[in-house]
């Protein structure tokens, strides 16, 4: 795409019709359909676990170079996150691409369908900037490791999200079977707050059958502390989750472990509960080291706030599906008990975070194997550009409208911290 320069105009919001964008970043999208499928299979292809997304960051900052747009590799200090940003004076609107794959099952969330949703919502907005020569900023980062690794946690502490932005956006897929009625999708998606953190049981080693009564097992203590979580969850809230896996219970069965690693996430509706839950959760780990004289040890990992949902961008882009004729859910009333990073953001910036449906096997969800072939199909595809321009009129409509802006700001302010 050939980046126009000079001065730019400054209408008036009322100047620009709002049916402009549709004329011009719809077909972006529309003519570079070929380009934006070739760019989700192959990061769909080539799936890469947190941190060590080197392909996705990669091929999504030379396509975004090809377009004409400079992007800034290994951007604030994170070897696969990246930024390119077009336009001048105006609002800022950033859009969050996430990449990154699960252990094992590849794609199984859907982020290659994000990372191109994301990707071309800001190619179209970027060329609606451009031939409008329209004052307003759009934004693209690359944040790795959502799946557990807090990317954006760690963009934050970065800096990338301190410039005055009036909406970060990005959307996720999600199993089609979960709608009725002719729905594809949700604007305000409502996720919880989870704290993770790693538990390790230090003991003492000898012979498991020679002189038993010589050790002390780190295992009796990964095993008590897992009994003891199962037994506190009978007095949990029903929207609050405690699970976990053994990552390392030992090694032979003839030698008493001296050494257990346990994985946790901790889970509630609300940062403030999930850290209460933590307490209790903790009180079941140390019973056990008590229980089996074993020392127990922390290793926290970074947090995911609660997903705040934005009504004013929300109601933005459900009318504006609507002309695309897509039927979109306002916004959940129960949160879904899966967590995000993005929760963090939406603390900082008025956020959006929806989903769309792609189509799924019978009783598939995310991070299910299944889910991940159908993160890789035409309609999966399909199912991410329609959204992508929605997020594309959105952002225009932050940048182009100052009701929109400022309401998405007063929505952000009006939320309790």
């Amino acid at each position: 795409m050939h980046l126009l320069q000079g001065p730019q105009k400054s209408p008036s919001d009322s100047a620009i019709p709002p049916s402009i964008l549709p004329t011009v970043g719809y077909l972006e999208i529309d003519d570079r359909s070929v380009e934006f499928r070739d760019l989700d299979q192959y990061i769909h292809s080539h799936p890469e676990i947190a941190y060590e997304e080197f392909i996705a960051h990669g091929t999504l900052s030379t396509f975004l170079e090809k377009q004409g747009f400079t992007v800034t590799r290994h951007a604030y200090g994170l070897e696969t996150s990246f930024e390119a940003n077009f336009g001048s004076g105006g609002r800022l609107v950033t859009y969050c691409a996430e990449y990154d794959a699960l252990p094992g099952i590849g794609h199984a969330c859907g982020h290659n369908l994000i990372a191109t949703a994301s990707t071309a919502a800001f190619v179209s907005l970027a060329k609606t900037i451009e031939k409008l020569r329209i004052p307003g900023r759009v934004r693209i980062l690359g944040t790795p490791a959502e799946e557990g690794g807090g990317g954006k946690v760690k963009l934050i502490n970065a800096g990338a999200f301190k410039d005055e932005i009036s909406a970060a956006m990005m959307s996720h897929p999600i199993s089609a079977r979960e709608y009725k009625d002719g729905y594809t999708g949700i604007a305000g998606f409502k996720l919880i707050a989870s704290n993770k953190l790693r538990v390790e049981f230090r003991g003492k080693g000898a012979h498991a059958a020679g002189e038993p009564w010589n050790g002390i097992n780190a295992l009796d203590a990964a095993v008590q502390a897992y009994t003891n979580i199962s037994m506190l969850r009978q007095g949990m809230r029903p929207d609050e989750r405690i699970h976990g896996v053994i990552e390392n219970g030992g090694t032979v069965p003839n030698v008493i472990p001296d050494y257990t690693r346990m994985n946790w996430y901790v889970r509630a509706p609300t940062s403030s509960r999930s850290e209460s839950l933590l307490v209790k959760a903790k009180a079941c780990f140390e019973a056990a080291a008590a229980a089996t004289g074993c020392q127990v040890n922390y290793i926290p990992a970074l947090s995911y706030r609660d997903l705040r949902v934005n009504d004013t961008l929300c109601q933005v882009y459900v009318d504006d599906m609507a002309d695309l004729g897509e039927k979109i859910i306002l916004k959940q009333d129960i949160p879904g008990t899966v967590s995000t990073d993005m929760g963090n953001v939406s603390y900082e910036v008025p956020s959006f975070h929806g989903v769309f449906a792609i189509p799924t096997p019978p009783d598939v969800t995310g991070h299910h194997p299944s889910f991940a072939l159908a993160a890789g199909k035409i309609e999966a595809h399909d199912a991410a550009m329609r959204c992508a321009k929605g997020m594309a009129m959105m952002g225009y409509r932050v940048l182009t409208d100052s009701k929109v802006a400022e309401g998405a700001r007063k929505d952000f302010n009006m939320i309790e911290k």
